[in-house]
């Protein structure tokens, strides 16, 4: 006798009711895409440090968001060029922990340029070798390194003795072979910030690297999963505050970043938010896509008053 198969329609997950409103009752401000300008993708928490301040809680061995394989980049990095994607970026973690790291690149860069961030220190370091041959890429390959303070005393005391030295080892090595390179700091509370891109330049110019280094600052965002008391962004702010140029700026308005895990790929609004679940939107970069963005999360709060972006774009 013949079966008849009737396909199943999975539900999506349901969103929390804070998705939708603030908790005094007011309509949530949300953002709405128009344009896949930039794809991140997270190659997983795990890392070789374990700084307290870390905003993904990356350290050594750590699974909550799994370690990228190319099997699991090359549909989405497939799917973005559909979308026409300009760029692709990597965050983790630590990129170079993942094994495959140089065979992403070595595919994402036949198509796009590419951008990783890193503590630039042994585990890219010993992969050094292996990067150079990407420069034969007509794709350029820029790499933005961490440095949280420009005495190595206090960058140390987040990532360990000699981390200082050893990043700017890995940078200056980036940069002498013909990589393009920035740095990405917080903000210094201990420093004006005359007087901190006065010290950074130093710190290049004696690192034999270019005083005009591109350098990135960011707010403090926080560990992953703290719930963090900041204004409420309701949908009369984002009409208040935000124009729609503005609102056009946002991450979420241009880019997308996929995580792994428990072994599935899902697509998340943006690359400070996959600590929570209502902001994975989709199993598809096509579908995330149509997906509004709420500003619930807390650091929603850092992009709406200091303009914050992980982008470089």
């Amino acid at each position: 006798m013949d079966m008849k198969v009737i396909p199943i329609q999975l539900e999506k997950p349901a969103k929390s009711a804070a998705w939708y409103q603030t908790p005094a009752g007011e309509p949530r401000g949300f953002i709405k895409p128009h344009a896949l300008d930039e794809l991140w993708f997270h190659t997983g928490t795990a890392c070789n440090l374990a700084c307290p301040f870390c905003l993904e809680g990356s350290k050594p061995g750590d699974t909550r968001l799994q370690l990228l394989r190319l099997a699991d980049a090359k549909p989405f990095i497939d799917e973005a060029l559909t979308l026409r994607v300009k760029q692709f970026s990597f965050t983790g973690g630590e990129p170079f922990i993942a094994k495959d790291m140089v065979k992403i690149l070595d595919y994402a860069l036949q198509f796009r340029p590419c951008h990783v961030l890193t503590n630039a220190t042994e585990p890219l370091i010993k992969r050094l070798n292996q990067l150079a041959p990407l420069l034969r890429h007509q794709n350029k390959l820029h790499f933005r390194v961490s440095l949280d303070h420009f005495e190595a005393s206090k960058h140390d005391i987040g990532r360990g003795a000699g981390m200082f030295d050893l990043a700017l080892k890995g940078l200056r090595a980036l940069h002498e072979m013909g990589f393009s390179v920035s740095v990405a700091n917080q903000m210094l509370t201990d420093s004006t910030p005359e007087e901190t891109a006065q010290q950074f330049k130093a710190v290049f110019k004696n690192a034999g690297l270019p005083e005009d280094l591109h350098r990135v600052e960011f707010p403090d965002f926080h560990p992953p999963g703290l719930d963090v008391a900041t204004p409420q962004i309701s949908a009369n702010c984002m009409v208040t505050y935000q124009t729609e140029d503005s609102r056009r700026a946002y991450m979420c308005a241009f880019s997308k970043m996929v995580i792994k895990q428990k072994g599935k790929m899902r697509v998340y609004a943006c690359t400070l938010v996959d600590d929570d679940a209502d902001y994975g939107l989709a199993d598809t970069l096509t579908e995330s896509m149509q997906q509004a963005v709420s500003m619930k999360h807390h650091r929603c709060y850092s992009c709406f008053k200091y303009g914050a972006s992980c982008s470089e774009m």
